[in-house]
Formats: C-alpha cells, sequence, structure tokens
C-alpha cells in the first residue's frame, strides 16, 4: 500500500511483481463409471490405489467391467482413480432392526452404509449393562467374508459409551460420523433406553470377565471370531439390476462437481456390453460414448472408448467402426480387447477377458510421468503390464495397415517387447479427415495447456482490462509454455519457433472491453509421433576412397 510519509527519513515500499505463477494440472487422473458391487451411489470418490478401491468398493466383480480395469490401471502406472458407482432402483441396502429396551415402539434401525447385497455380510452386536442406569452401551459392528475358502471377520468396528438420549455420544450421531460400515437411526429421537443386549450375560471367555472391556467394550476375541454367539445379521440387501446408457450417462454428472480437482481421463467399460452379442451396430454404446465425448469437450477432458467383445476380428472392427462412428477428437478406441489372468484365486487363474480402457489408461499415465503427456503412449516401450496377451488372434502388419488409417489404435504381440500399444490416433485420426487433431500426445498437450490456463488465470476475473493486465498475462503465460518448451514439449528451436502469447489491443479491441472480455491468444509448435520412419539405402556404384 501507499507510503505516507510523516516524517524525514527512508521509506520503504513493496510493489507488487505481478507474477501469477501458472501450475500445470494433473494429466492422468482418470474417472471409472460402472456398477460395484459397494460404496457410495452417484459420487465421485477419488481412490489412490487398488487397496483402497478394494476398501471402498469392493474386489473385481465379473458383474463390473471397470472393476477389473481400475486393477489394470494401477498395475499399469495409474496413480489417482475417481470412481463414480452407479445402479438402478431396485438396488436397496441391508436392515436391522434392534427393539428397545423400554417400549416397542421404541427401536434402533442399522443400516449398511451403501445399498448392495455386500451389507448382509454385516452383523451388529448390543452389549450394556442394565444394572448402572446412567451406563452407556457399546454397538460393535463387523463384516464377513470369505479369505482362503474359508469364512473370517475382514472389517470391524466398536462404538463405546453411547448413549440413547441426546447428548454429545448419542448412537446414531456418533455411529453415522464415524462407522464406514453402517448408518444408525431411532424411531422415537432421544426417548428410550438402549436396545436389549445381544451378547451373552457371562462371556464366554471366563478371563474377559476381570477386564472392564468385559461388559462394555466387547471381547476382542469374541469380535473376531465369526462363530461367536450375540451377534445379528442384517439382511434384505439388494444390488439391483446392472446400470444401462441412462445410468451410466447419469454418472458423468458426478464428474462435473469435482471442481477444482480434474479428471484427464474418462473409461465407461461398461457401455460395451450393452448392446448384447452386437459385433456391428451398438446404439446404446454409441449413445454412451456420445454423452461421453460431450462430456470431455466442456471438462477439458480425453475419452478411451471400448468395444464390444463380439468384435473379435480385423473385418469386424472396420465394419463397427463404420456402423458406429464415434468419431470425436476427444476419444481414441484401441483394439482387440485384452486377456488377464482372473485376479479371483478360486478361479484358479484362468483367462479372463476384459476391456482395454483401464489398462491403457495406466500406460498413458506412466508415459505422462517418465516422458511427458507429449510422448505418444506407444511403440516398443509401452508395455502393457499384467496383460497375458491380446483377446482374438494375433495381429500383424496388415491388420494395422487397414485400421490404422481408419483411426483405430491396434494393441499387439511383439517378439521381446511383449504385448505393446501400436497407434496413437484419435478418432479424428483417420487419413481422409486430415485433422490437426490426429494425434492422441497433440490432443491430450492441448487440453492440458487449455485446463492448466483455466486453472492459473482466475485471478484475471474483474481485474482492470488494460495493458497493464495483458502484460502480466503474457508473461505469466509466456512463462508457463517456457517451462514445456525446456522440458521438450514443443517442436522448434527457440521459443519463438515453439510458442506465441499474444494479449494486447490487437487480441482485445475496444469493442471487446466494452463488453468485459479479454481475448488470449496461445499457439504452440506440436511434437508430432514418427509414425512412420523410412530408411533410405543407396546401393555405391564404387568403393569409397
Amino acid at each position: 500500500m501507499p507510503v505516507t510519509p510523516l516524517h524525514p527519513g527512508l521509506y520503504v515500499q513493496e510493489i507488487p511483481s505481478g507474477v501469477h505463477p501458472i501450475s500445470g494440472v494433473s494429466t492422468s487422473d482418470t474417472a471409472f463409471v460402472d456398477f460395484f458391487p459397494q460404496g457410495p451411489i452417484g459420487v465421485a470418490t477419488r481412490v489412490s490405489g487398488f487397496e483402497e478401491f478394494v476398501r471402498r468398493f469392493g474386489p473385481p466383480d465379473p458383474r463390473s467391467p471397470a472393476s477389473y480395469g481400475v486393477l489394470q490401471f494401477f498395475v499399469n502406472g495409474g496413480q489417482t482413480a475417481w470412481i463414480v458407482r452407479v445402479t438402478t432402483a431396485g438396488a436397496v441396502p441391508s436392515r436391522l432392526v434392534l427393539p428397545g429396551g423400554s417400549t416397542p415402539s421404541d427401536t434402533l434401525v442399522i443400516e449398511a452404509r451403501s445399498p448392495g447385497a455386500w451389507g448382509d455380510q454385516l452383523q451388529v452386536a448390543v452389549d450394556w449393562n442394565p444394572a448402572a442406569a446412567n451406563a452407556g452401551f457399546t454397538l460393535a459392528i463387523r463384516r464377513l467374508g470369505q479369505v482362503g475358502g474359508r469364512t473370517q471377520v475382514i472389517a470391524s468396528e466398536v462404538h463405546r459409551d453411547l448413549t440413547m438420549g441426546v447428548g454429545p455420544r448419542y448412537f446414531a450421531d456418533v455411529v453415522n460420523a464415524e462407522s464406514a460400515l453402517v448408518r444408525a437411526t431411532e424411531d422415537d429421537h432421544g426417548m428410550g433406553q438402549p436396545p436389549t443386549p445381544t451378547v451373552p450375560a457371562t462371556p464366554p471367555d471366563p478371563t474377559a470377565a476381570a477386564t472392564p472391556a468385559a461388559r462394555n467394550g466387547m471381547s476382542p476375541a469374541a469380535l473376531a471370531d465369526p462363530t461367536a454367539a450375540g451377534f445379528l445379521s442384517l439382511a434384505g440387501g439388494n444390488d439391483g439390476s446392472l446400470p444401462g446408457a441412462q445410468e451410466l450417462k447419469a454418472g458423468l454428472l458426478a464428474l462435473g462437481r469435482i471442481e477444482p480437482a480434474v479428471v484427464n481421463l474418462l473409461c465407461i467399460p461398461a457401455a460395451a456390453t450393452l448392446d448384447g452379442l452386437s459385433d456391428e451396430a451398438t446404439p446404446n454404446l454409441k449413445d454412451v460414448a456420445d454423452a461421453a465425448a460431450a462430456f470431455c469437450e466442456t471438462f477439458r477432458c480425453f475419452y478411451l472408448v471400448d468395444i464390444p467383445q463380439a468384435v473379435d476380428s480385423t473385418d469386424k472392427a472396420e465394419k463397427w467402426l463404420a456402423a458406429n462412428s464415434p468419431r470425436d477428437r476427444n476419444t481414441a478406441v484401441y483394439f482387440p480387447r485384452l486377456k488377464i489372468v482372473d485376479p479371483d484365486p478360486a478361479r484358479g487363474g484362468a483367462l479372463l477377458d476384459v476391456a482395454a480402457s483401464g489398462t491403457l489408461a495406466g500406460l498413458f499415465a506412466r508415459t505422462d510421468a517418465q516422458r511427458g503427456i507429449w510422448k505418444a503412449p506407444a511403440g516398443t516401450a509401452s508395455q502393457l503390464r499384467g496383460v497375458i496377451r491380446p483377446a482374438g488372434e494375433p495381429l500383424n502388419d496388415a491388420d494395422s495397415a487397414a485400421l490404422n488409417p481408419l483411426g483405430m489404435n491396434v494393441i499387439r504381440t511383439l517378439p521381446v517387447h511383449g504385448t505393446v500399444s501400436w497407434g496413437a490416433r484419435t478418432l479424428f485420426g483417420a487419413d481422409a479427415q486430415a485433422s490437426e487433431w490426429k494425434y492422441v500426445p497433440i490432443r491430450r498437450t492441448a487440453l492440458y495447456i487449455e485446463e492448466s490456463l483455466v486453472q492459473g488465470l482466475r485471478w484475471v476475473v474483474f481485474e482492470p482490462n488494460d495493458e497493464p493486465l495483458w502484460a502480466q498475462i503474457r508473461l505469466n503465460v509466456g512463462a508457463f509454455l517456457q517451462s514445456m518448451f525446456r522440458q521438450g514439449a514443443f517442436q522448434g528451436r527457440t521459443p519463438r519457433e515453439a510458442y506465441l502469447v499474444k494479449c494486447d489491443s490487437q487480441t482485445t479491441t475496444q469493442a471487446d472491453i466494452d463488453r468485459g472480455i479479454v481475448n488470449i491468444l496461445v499457439g504452440f509448435a506440436p511434437l508430432k509421433p514418427a509414425e512412420f520412419v523410412v530408411i533410405q539405402l543407396q546401393q555405391l556404384t564404387r568403393p569409397p576412397e
């Protein structure tokens, strides 16, 4: 702020530099929309590893193509996934009603935290001492599951000193705030006594009777014993029918509400199952793909389209592409599908046919981290981890020659290198289209720059629209692009050849100023992948001297 001199001397005034550094956004945060056995519904949930995904949404499920996609995403180098669980109206949570300790109408209702049959694995037990009138009660919750072919307790919670009266330990408030497994309600809020105890009056372990936790804390041994008496099971949970096109499209709405976070890649592998065994016209898949492409256009995202399982040959792939024409600059499709080992140990290592999008999203993430978003996620270094082989017959150069000009990327198995991505075109990349957005890395680099500038220039809104502002914009955008240039993101030997930033009276006229508009022109010279390497050989007529 201005200095007000009051006496002779030296005054210091700090002047803002006008520097607002622009940070690059994430490049490979990937969203998956599908049915999952458990977890919040219609909400985008961030997970940072496969173990966290299993804890929140359950293990891979044959009804959920995306569950295998998430597994493959993390196996191939993915770091952050956004999960949206969608269900139909038939999905209901498991439930248990416990009678109150005073009147039959006073009941404690326990429901699974989210709808689905998974809640039938939950059990609860209530423990309190009726002789101690003011004592709180304990609610124990556990989940049973199969581990190595045996029923075991795979998760448990104990909530102590709960009360039925209104207060800081009112059971519904505490359980709903702390429990990851259930929700609790009471029919007559704050009016009753604790529910009838369900644990035996005498603890089964005689040594536990000597401890304070015996009556109001649940024996740890009993809690971990799936056969222990006193636990009541929740029941009535239902997964409902599998989601259709409308439910999958509705899941996109949840992704639009996660700002300021950013989704960079989108996978909806369940869309490839909506049209049954059709290997040509797939109207439901196209319906979802069109909605996904529109979402990506709005939110600067990139959609990886999955093909139906019935499309298992090059001829079928050509016909499917022609019949559905899912052409959009923010989309790409890979052929064929993939074979992985079923992660369920009970299935004895059988091979499973899965959609490719999750695996490719993980490859995108790995390539971004190692080489940058401007590097094509393809080539001999683009091994697909966790993949046994591509589905169907092995592809060769002739298959690539047929599909590549159409904008369909192929997955091939090469000697020494294994299964690799062997294409880097968008669905705008057909030779006949001659589009500037032909290649995946160019389009994704543009989306990265756009989103980074959108996030980094929010401070500009409502600033005075004149040369001082334009100069600050040029300074900050130029610094951001210069940092990308130094990393090798652009073509060109000098910054002048690699990018430009223009924001002045030529881009923003007086008419624009009168309407409150500031125009920024940003251009860059993209790095294009060496898709065709031509080696010219010449035979010398005589040996060199």
